[in-house]
């Protein structure tokens, strides 16, 4: 049996070739939404905008980023962007944005949670920010969102 320490040399070396190939093909503005499909496959979603379509494709509910492809009204690729990050959730304006605007923006959430103390859901994100974080979006019956938090996503590590 190989011993733990070579298992671990092996996953790292996996996920550096796959970093590796994906940094070598990436998602470039002016391709076309064929190319972005077949290197990316099917997106999660697909939402209309003003100007043309966005694909989101979007690694929650385990993962920790979502990426927004919009094209133009020809069908290429206009901009990419990983939104999962504190700078896009600065976005949000409670009071303004609804849960269709967050959704549109950052993809379906990780999970959407209810708690006793609020009286609507909360849409739930994971990401990534020096360690792993939740940021939630709290609504009111009308789908507007009233408040946002961030927090830490504590994993118990049992170390006996």
């Amino acid at each position: 049996m190989p011993s733990r320490t070579l298992l671990q040399c092996i996953g790292c070396s996996l996920v550096a070739l796959l970093l590796t190939a994906c940094a070598l093909d990436p998602i470039l503005p002016g391709m076309t939404r064929e190319a972005v499909v077949a290197r990316m496959g099917p997106p999660g979603r697909v939402v209309p905008l003003a100007s043309g379509t966005r694909l989101q494709y979007s690694r929650q509910p385990a993962g920790q980023q979502a990426f927004m492809v919009d094209l133009d009204a020809s069908d290429h690729v206009a901009q990419v962007r990983q939104v999962l990050v504190q700078q896009e959730f600065a976005r949000i304006t409670p009071g303004t944005w609804t849960r269709a605007d967050v959704e549109r923006e950052f993809g379906r959430p990780a999970s959407v949670d209810r708690v006793a103390n609020w009286p609507s859901d909360i849409l739930t994100y994971r990401w990534y920010e020096v360690q792993d974080m939740f940021y939630w979006v709290y609504l009111d019956a009308a789908n507007v969102v009233r408040r946002t938090e961030q927090g830490i996503e504590y994993h118990h590590d049992d170390m006996n």
